[in-house]
Order: structure tokens, then C-alpha cells, then sequence
């Protein structure tokens, strides 16, 4: 069990904050907003086409 004392982590290159802030400007501006549409578009297509398949809702 002595192998498992010795410390392997290895370090990774440092991100610089311009690089975080770009990619984080990147994610919250571009892609959330994207991912939403796709999401809400999707959903609102399938409610759609279940309509169109199967009639509107009735009481």
C-alpha cells in the first residue's frame, strides 16, 4: 500500500480569466439562449403535431 501514498495528481495548464470570461460570455449569451429556443421550438412542435395527429383537447 505504499504506492498509494506517493502524490500523482497531475496539474493542469492555467486558464487565464480572459479565456473563462470569453467562455462564459460565450455560454451565457450564445448557447443558453439557443439551447432555450431549441427546447421551447421542440415543444411547441410536438404539441403541433399531437394535434394535428389527434385533435385539439376537448373537455
Amino acid at each position: 500500500m505504499a504506492g498509494l501514498s506517493q502524490n500523482t495528481q497531475t496539474t493542469a495548464p492555467a486558464v487565464s480569466k480572459g479565456r473563462e470570461r470569453a467562455a462564459f460570455l460565450f455560454l451565457a449569451v450564445v448557447l443558453a439562449p439557443v439551447l432555450m429556443t431549441a427546447a421551447v421550438g421542440g415543444y411547441g412542435f410536438l404539441i403541433w403535431m399531437s394535434q394535428i395527429l389527434f385533435g385539439p383537447p376537448s373537455f
